[in-house]
């Protein structure tokens, strides 16, 4: 069945290029983006504007290439080999600091699903009762948000007087489950699930989501070069992406069953299953809502949180200064809608 709808989904697809391509103005333009991870739900609104033809209609041929464990979002676009990332705010910070100017054109993410995950039976009850535990992160880029929070809470993660161990932890979950450590990180949307799918039950389990600690960060944005932005026709361009793509959003979380059909049928490796993504795209709907203007603004203040808390890891701060205004734009959002 799901064969059978790809196919004709795609022959409208194709006929929706066809006609954009040759009526007047409308030649398509490629733009390719890079996802931050691997092909499944926490990206299913791109794959929706793709499937569904809204990219088509938009005039636009986009190529959106899945991410991986070896797969740098920034060092991607920094070599040529996107126009537009995926990717978080504090990689995306951190990495605009190292010299390579990213600037964050759309914040489709506007609630973190980040979070750490621990076992009861290690006796913590609250984050004042990490001390002398083993926490596992990932990281990558991924580990700003984590080592930031810790100084926050006055907990030295280097050293020999280290108040914590921090341990360095693959794309999975096994960490807890084998008591290697205490604490693992987990996004509301796929890791946690992983460790109830392992038979740990949740009424084992205790979580501290990053949200509700008050050391969120902007996740998942939209983010270009700065030499994108001096081209206007590159910012008109990136413009009806931002729309598309913000389409592609909101049919997904209205649609969500079918959603999840056209992320597995865009799955090449085949390791993603229905159960996993159906409620992968259930907890990721819940992150898109929040924005005071709609789905794809970044608003300033979230920025200057998002600033702050990384600037107040005071042991090993993430970004050393303020990038201002020039780490956002409106331009392409104030284009798009």
């Amino acid at each position: 069945m799901r064969t059978l709808k790809t196919l004709l989904t795609g022959s409208v697809a194709g006929i929706a290029l066809a006609l954009a391509a040759t009526g007047p103005g409308l030649a398509a333009d490629a733009l390719t983006l890079q996802l931050k991870w691997v092909t499944q739900a926490q990206f299913a609104g791109y794959y929706v504007a793709k499937e569904k033809g809204f990219y088509d209609e938009a005039g636009l041929d986009v190529t959106i290439k899945a991410g991986g464990p070896d797969i740098n979002p920034s060092q991607v676009i920094a070599g040529g080999g996107a126009d537009v990332v995926v990717d978080w705010m504090p990689s995306a910070l951190a990495t605009r600091e190292k010299g390579v100017p990213l600037v964050n054109i759309a914040q489709i993410f506007q609630q973190s699903g980040m979070m750490l995950t621990c076992r009861k039976d290690s006796g913590i009850k609250t984050p004042a009762d990490f001390k002398g535990h083993t926490l596992g992160v990932w990281f990558g880029g991924n580990e700003y948000p984590f080592l930031s929070w810790m100084s926050t809470l006055g907990y030295k993660t280097e050293g020999p007087d280290a108040d914590i161990t921090v341990l360095k932890q693959g794309f999975n979950v096994d960490p807890i489950l084998q008591k290697q450590a205490s604490c693992v990180s987990t996004m509301t949307y796929n890791e946690y699930w992983q460790i109830l799918d392992a038979g740990m039950p949740a009424d084992e389990l205790i979580t501290f989501k990053y949200q509700d600690q008050g050391v969120a960060t902007l996740e998942d944005g939209l983010y270009t070069l700065e030499k994108s932005l001096q081209d206007p026709a590159m910012v008109e361009k990136l413009g009806r992406f931002v729309k598309a793509s913000v389409k592609g959003w909101e049919y997904a979380a209205a649609h969500q069953d079918e959603a999840v059909e056209i992320v597995l049928d865009n799955d090449t490796t085949g390791a993603q299953t229905e159960e996993h993504q159906t409620r992968m795209m259930q907890e990721v709907a819940k992150l898109l809502d929040g924005s005071k203007k709609g789905m794809g603004y970044l608003a300033p203040e979230d920025f200057q949180r998002t600033v702050k808390v990384l600037l107040g890891a005071e042991s090993a701060p993430v970004i050393t200064k303020d990038p201002g205004e020039a780490a956002w734009t409106h331009a392409v959002y104030d284009k798009a809608m």
